[in-house]
């Protein structure tokens, strides 16, 4: 838990709610808080499996998965290539729209690229979101509505992880997809005061409410969650996840992104969608515990040919 972005406080509840839920299971825990030192620390625990509760870049991005990888050691949610894949928002769109997976237009800028803004953002037109493009708990996001506010939003996004992604603003119910083991926990519609489901919405205690199952048609309930596991599927992802959607009033509902370590604190959404399903805090954890494992990538004996003869040759 813990890590090295924006993200650490969120990390570190959530790693502490499952230490505490592990040790009524009566695991043995070890709490490791990430920082430079995490293989140091890791050896020194010789643990036995790595429960991540860790959020955001150097964390959620792949990066302490591979470093596991290396080790041999197990741990919790997906793997390295779905890690990565998920956090770098750009790819993931790329991806989800192959798999015929709607998601909003946009672009991807570089803090380079800040003083051609203007020519990128000619063909979206405002309002339009703006956020890092690699990062969660919507830290760094902005609902930009004129020219005026896009230059310093995106400056903004670009401290969080070198780019930002400027989407089109799709007005419309905000509702969450929980997967775990490849299938569908439950859905959760979120309600809230603000134009969009920000960081203060979530951790600034404005008010916000959840309705499980989501305030929509039952068939569109179970299109959403089709996409939710075609999305899980497409990026390889195992263990837990949480996908969001934008529900229009008007049209079809889009796809956010995918959450491959979803949060685990008193107020996150995953816990409460696996509540509902009549899972409890602590069963959760002993179930995402459960489907910890390792890519497995096994390197099989290579085929090498045998060397070509080479004909001799006469020296003159």
């Amino acid at each position: 838990m813990g890590g090295w972005g924006e993200e650490r406080e969120i990390s570190m509840k959530t790693g502490e709610a499952i230490a505490a839920a592990l040790e009524r299971l009566g695991h043995s825990v070890h709490r490791i808080v990430a920082d430079s030192g995490l293989d140091r620390s890791v050896r020194a625990e010789a643990i036995d499996v790595a429960f991540l509760a860790l959020h955001g870049r150097m964390g959620e991005d792949g990066k302490v998965q591979g470093l596991l990888e290396v080790m041999g050691i197990p741990y919790t949610g997906s793997g390295v290539l779905a890690s990565a894949l998920a956090m770098n928002k750009n790819v993931a769109k790329k991806l989800f729209r192959q798999h015929n997976l709607a998601t909003p237009h946009g672009y991807v800028v570089s803090p380079a690229e800040l003083s051609r803004l203007d020519e990128l953002q000619v063909d979206l037109g405002f309002p339009c979101v703006v956020k890092p493009a690699q990062g969660g708990s919507s830290i760094g996001m902005s609902l930009v509505a004129n020219a005026d506010e896009l230059f310093s939003a995106v400056a903004q996004a670009c401290r969080y992880g070198g780019e930002a992604v400027v989407e089109r603003y799709v007005k419309g119910r905000e509702v969450t997809v929980g997967l775990l083991g490849g299938e569908v926990l439950g859905s959760l519609e979120v309600r809230h005061a603000s134009a969009t489901f920000d960081a203060a919405a979530k951790y600034g205690g404005s008010e916000v409410t959840y309705h499980l199952p989501p305030l929509l048609p039952t068939t569109r309930v179970a299109n959403l969650e089709a996409m939710a596991l075609s999305a899980y599927r497409a990026l390889g992802c195992r263990g837990p996840a949480r996908v969001d959607f934008i529900c229009p009033d008007v049209g079809n509902e889009v796809l956010l992104e995918v959450n491959t370590l979803p949060g685990m604190t008193a107020t996150s959404l995953f816990p409460k969608i696996a509540r509902h399903r009549g899972l409890g805090f602590d069963a959760l954890c002993e179930r995402v515990l459960a489907l910890a494992g390792n890519d497995a990538v096994e390197v099989g004996s290579a085929v090498v040919a045998p060397p070509r003869a080479v004909p001799e040759r006469s020296l003159a």
